[in-house]
């Protein structure tokens, strides 16, 4: 039973792959650069922090942003830099400005354009019986009851 408790501890802690190594000596500073860390994409893996990652170039980034917190550089800074130096798409969260602005509203405008189309074709089809009798002439009318009726 003490076995199960201990794995479900360790399974339910968050994996980081920061290594003892990188970790700096100040408690405030490596606040930060954590936190600094769960905001940047790892280039090699996509989906992950530089903070979850085992890849060389995230621990290459996370001793770069330790490295530039120590040189006193504020969130910010580090952010600017860091983004000037491998392009936007290091954030995990890009910044809904620009070229941004279009990828951001494109998701929700298709989905608004693809409902507006599937109603209009619910409501021409629903429309369209009666809009083709009441085109029927009086002369049709007799046709097709005669029709209808033999």
């Amino acid at each position: 039973m003490k076995r199960l408790a201990l794995l479900l501890c360790v399974l339910a802690a968050p994996l980081w792959a920061v290594q003892p190594d990188e970790i700096l000596e100040d408690p405030a500073l490596e606040a930060r650069a954590r936190a600094l860390s769960e905001e940047l994409r790892c280039l090699v893996c996509r989906n992950e922090s530089i903070d979850e990652s085992n890849a060389p170039l995230a621990r290459d980034l996370r001793l770069l942003v330790r490295e530039r917190l120590m040189a006193g550089d504020r969130d910010s800074a580090v952010m600017e830099f860091v983004v000037a130096r491998f392009g936007e798409n290091v954030l995990l969260k890009p910044q809904a400005t620009g070229a941004n602005l279009i990828l951001w509203l494109a998701g929700p405008a298709m989905l608004l354009c693809g409902v507006g189309l599937g109603l209009g074709y619910l409501r021409r089809r629903a429309g369209g019986d009666a809009g083709a009798e009441a085109a029927l002439s009086e002369d049709e009318k007799a046709r097709l009851r005669q029709i209808l009726d033999d």
